[in-house]
């Protein structure tokens, strides 16, 4: 049986310095990202596209799709393994290559989960479930490039 769920956000363009888009220069990348209920985020281009660095931008937002997406699942099949997950950080890292017309694409992301469990025992089954968590991630059946993991386990 397939469910269908259905997501609404809204963006909201802010970097509209009094002249529009008039020229290349002439405006902010800057807009806000909102979903009914939900504080909003303020995002912007990387700054390599004339972006503002202290906003997020869509590449760090795929980012950090891919890495809590994993994470939730992942967390989900430790509790259902017994597995006693106590902290979970994960550094996400992407490349995105730039082509020759202005475009680009990424060509992979590599997450790197630091696990603390409970018990040395549970290592194992922890590392493992790395594996399942990414073939259940929704966010990482949806990209076109390969999501790497390389997952360290400790003991709390």
């Amino acid at each position: 049986m397939s469910r269908e769920h259905h997501y609404k956000t809204t963006i909201q363009w802010t970097g509209n310095k009094g002249t529009g888009t008039s020229s290349y220069r002439n405006y902010e990348r800057s807009h806000t990202i909102s979903a009914e209920g939900k504080m909003p985020i303020e995002g912007s281009s990387d700054p390599a596209f004339r972006g503002d660095k202290t906003k997020y931008n869509p590449e760090e937002m795929l980012l950090s799709s891919l890495s809590s997406c994993h994470m939730l699942w992942y967390l989900h099949f430790c509790s259902e393994a017994g597995v006693i997950v106590t902290d979970y950080t994960d550094e996400a890292t992407g490349m995105m290559t730039e082509t020759a017309d202005g475009a680009g694409h990424f060509t992979s992301v590599t997450l790197h989960p630091t696990v603390k469990v409970a018990e040395e025992s549970m290592i194992e089954t922890a590392e493992n479930l790395h594996r399942k968590a990414h073939e259940f991630c929704f966010i990482a059946r949806a990209v076109n490039f390969p999501v790497h993991h390389i997952p360290i386990t400790l003991i709390k």
